[in-house]
């Protein structure tokens, strides 16, 4: 059994740690993932399960998705697309895989369509012994050119053998972001949410309160705010272990600038492996609302402040958070209003709040993934 896995990761490192976390399940069903990584290379998270190709790597400046840089630093130009697009279909013919298997695509990553659709197409040839999956979030940002989901509809209909969506449906649907989900609906099934297994080992108490900032590209200014709102917080809290992580993407200048601001009873560092373990065994966690630390939370069903990231188009995390403050599950700042004392006043809530409900979320994804591919392989 053999899958060809396309990841593309540009401002966050969210579609890394899922796309982890689904190679981890397949390999242990005994499936062979080749993975097409088409961003620069994270050593933190490394596929270790997977055989990993390395893409000509593709980037953003900020937030600025509408031009992609290559790996000199150059905006890309047609002639690096169709190197890029003929790597990636040479690697189709070398892996000859039983399953294609892409991140969002049609329904997201639309700047990639001039290697994806290729690819798409070339599966297509050999079907129905190699089928086309899409790996989609429960969010879809939205966007502001709604013939791009009409197109994506139509392609997922001529192309698609299932549209794997990592959510819960009673949290949040297909298509409340996706406007022509009941076109193809039969194509749809739910995963649950990707995120850290359930069996993990005990849980070591740390007591600390944990401000992540996922990624760390965008995340410079929640950190210290963070750091001054530690200040105005009771002694119960402020004199607890702070962890800050800034994330294996924060710009050297920003990290530079937190280490200086951490005091006494403070860590500091980028990235840690087991973050998981570390948010299972804390007091109160202070983030953004991304997919990955959001269902991390949920995992370990402790006290949370998040506050969404919503620079230019971005807005998967605002749409995620309400509807989760909404439920009591956690509570939210919004960007616009992040201060000192506002961010204080929220932790000192959430801190106060440590009846709120128990997540019933399915948060199986990843493996119910990894079983829905290996049934689609044997079918």
């Amino acid at each position: 059994m053999r899958v060809l896995f396309h990841v593309q990761h540009l401002l966050g490192v969210g579609h890394l740690r899922r796309g982890e976390l689904i190679t981890r399940a397949m390999a242990a069903r005994g499936i062979n993932v080749t993975v097409a990584l088409g961003g620069h290379p994270m050593p933190e998270m490394p596929f270790r399960e997977a055989h990993v190709v390395q893409l000509p790597p593709v980037s953003i400046k900020g937030a600025d998705f509408k031009t992609l840089y290559d790996e000199t630093g150059a905006p890309i130009d047609a002639a690096w697309k169709a190197r890029r697009t003929e790597a990636l279909l040479d690697l189709y013919e070398s892996v000859r895989p039983d399953v294609v298997l892409m991140e969002m695509f049609p329904f997201g990553r639309w700047r990639f369509r001039f290697e994806l659709v290729p690819l798409m197409e070339r599966a297509t040839k050999d079907a129905p012994r190699v089928k086309c999956v899409t790996s989609v979030r429960d969010i879809l940002v939205a966007t502001k050119h709604p013939e791009r989901s009409t197109f994506a509809a139509e392609l997922a209909r001529r192309h698609l053998a299932a549209v794997l969506v990592h959510s819960d449906p009673k949290l949040f649907t297909f298509a409340e972001t996706y406007p022509h989900a009941g076109e193809i609906a039969d194509l749809v099934s739910y995963t649950g949410y990707v995120t850290e297994a359930a069996e993990r080992g005990p849980i070591e108490r740390n007591d600390r309160v944990v401000v992540s900032a996922g990624g760390g590209a965008a995340a410079g200014n929640l950190l210290r705010t963070a750091i001054e709102a530690r200040a105005l917080c009771p002694p119960t809290i402020r004199d607890k272990v702070w962890h800050f992580l800034a994330g294996p993407r924060a710009g050297e200048a920003d990290y530079a600038e937190l280490e200086a601001m951490a005091g006494a009873r403070t860590v500091v560092e980028r990235f840690t492996p087991r973050f998981q373990a570390l948010l299972d065994g804390a007091s109160l966690s202070i983030s953004q609302a991304g997919y990955n630390t959001v269902m991390n939370l949920m995992r370990a069903k402790i006290p949370a402040v998040v506050v969404p990231y919503d620079d230019g188009e971005e807005t998967e995390q605002v749409f995620r958070s309400a509807r989760m403050e909404k439920l009591g599950l956690l509570d939210v700042v919004e960007t616009a209003d992040l201060s000192p004392e506002r961010l204080a006043s929220a932790i000192v809530r959430a801190d106060g709040r440590r009846d709120r409900p128990v997540p019933t979320i399915d948060l199986e994804g990843a493996d119910a993934t990894a079983a829905a591919i290996a049934r689609l392989i044997g079918a």
